[in-house]
């Protein structure tokens, strides 16, 4: 028995010597990185893949009002939400949308993206305010837009002061009658917006009455 255990470690330590010797691997830390070796990917973080960078301008955006919306479907209720956005370059430029997705960034993003699609632009006269008097109308809701004195800011709250203060409006009264939903709101300052006219034109239409 003890001759058998001498012949059986001595095979044992004999056999490494036949084997080939293995190739050394290298340690983590010299490891070539993906992008360097042949046939390999590209490196995540350069390399050949382009970054994918979005467009950039000078649009300011703002989130009015975010609203959690249900659909009720044969497997129960679907659960989503709507983001109204407004943006606008403080120039005379601005543009609003609402938009529906199933989380908050996703719906705010969509919102965002159809807002610059869309620009309305208005004529700013002397000390940035409006050059009159004018009633935006939208469904039930009703808002009175007025010219203000420089210094005076803008006088409105909620969707109203947004949107006017992304198109560049300084100096503004406004006052909300009737429905109060952001988006009609927000609908009928467009419509206010959209009716404005000139100086020289009011002058003229008010000089023929």
């Amino acid at each position: 028995m003890a001759e058998e255990k001498v012949v059986a470690q001595e095979a044992k330590a004999e056999a490494p010597a036949n084997e080939a010797p293995k190739e050394e691997r290298a340690p983590r830390g010299d490891r070539r990185p993906h992008g360097d070796r042949k046939g390999g990917r590209p490196d995540r973080k350069g390399g050949d893949r382009k970054e994918r960078r979005e467009p950039k301008d000078d649009m300011e955006e703002r989130v009015v009002f975010i609203n959690r919306v249900s659909k009720t479907v044969k497997g129960g209720r679907r659960m989503k939400f709507t983001a109204l956005v407004v943006v606008g370059d403080h120039k005379g430029q601005y543009g609003f949308a609402l938009a529906k997705a199933a989380e908050v960034p996703d719906a705010i993003k969509k919102a965002s993206e159809a807002a610059r699609k869309k620009l309305y632009s208005i004529h700013l006269v002397k000390g940035n305010t409006i050059s009159h008097e004018i009633v935006g109308k939208y469904g039930a809701c009703n808002v009175y837009l007025k010219p203000a004195p420089e210094g005076t800011g803008i006088i409105a709250g909620g969707p109203v002061r947004a949107i006017l203060e992304l198109a560049g409006v300084q100096n503004v009264c406004s006052k909300v009658y009737g429905s109060r939903a952001p988006i009609n709101i927000i609908r009928a300052t467009n419509q206010g917006l959209n009716n404005l006219k000139s100086y020289k034109t009011m002058k003229e239409l008010r000089s023929k009455e």
